[in-house]
């Protein structure tokens, strides 16, 4: 056993390492500054920190169409890199996802933040009043995360933080 945790401990900063240098080649895009990354293909929202380290990870929801987004209404979502510009309160918001059950209040939690993906208005990250969603391609082309997800996510960023979107596998 105290062979076990010898070897552990000695590998802690190699495993340390790896988690962090996940990130480090988009260094140069995050402006010195905490930023996001977006994987579709695992389902996960990355908080990093400006050097390259994890802080916190969030399962998410994106597009249910593979590819980036082209068009709206493709229901895709978009790769490369963005900005936040805005941090809207969503409270109170609706949307009708055209499942013949009509508009549903709070369709996006209580947080939108609004990215600035050129050629499109309304696409980003919120919350969801269906949480069984989380971890399905299963949005029209926004991230989708848990409410108390994207409450705690807001309080860790703000208006220009770096959001980058993976591409899907080809």
């Amino acid at each position: 056993m105290k062979r076990i945790l010898i070897l552990l401990l000695a590998l802690l900063p190699a495993l340390s390492a790896g988690a962090q240098g996940r990130f480090e080649k988009y260094l140069d895009q995050a402006e010195g500054a905490p930023f996001i990354v977006i994987d579709k293909q695992a389902f996960t929202l990355t908080l990093v920190d400006p050097q390259g380290a994890p802080i916190k990870e969030y399962p998410m929801a994106c597009a249910i169409n593979y590819g980036p987004k082209k068009v709206k209404g493709d229901h895709k979502t978009p790769e490369g890199t963005f900005k936040i510009n805005q941090l809207l309160n969503a409270k109170g918001l609706s949307h009708d996802f055209r499942d013949g059950k009509g508009p549903v209040k709070d369709a996006y939690g209580p947080w939108f933040l609004r990215l600035a993906v050129p050629g499109f208005i309304d696409i980003g990250i919120h919350g969801t009043p269906f949480p069984e969603s989380i971890g399905t391609r299963s949005t029209e082309g926004c991230i989708r995360l848990r409410n108390e997800d994207i409450l705690d996510l807001k309080q860790r960023v703000k208006v220009g933080t770096v959001v980058i979107i993976l591409p899907d596998p080809q």
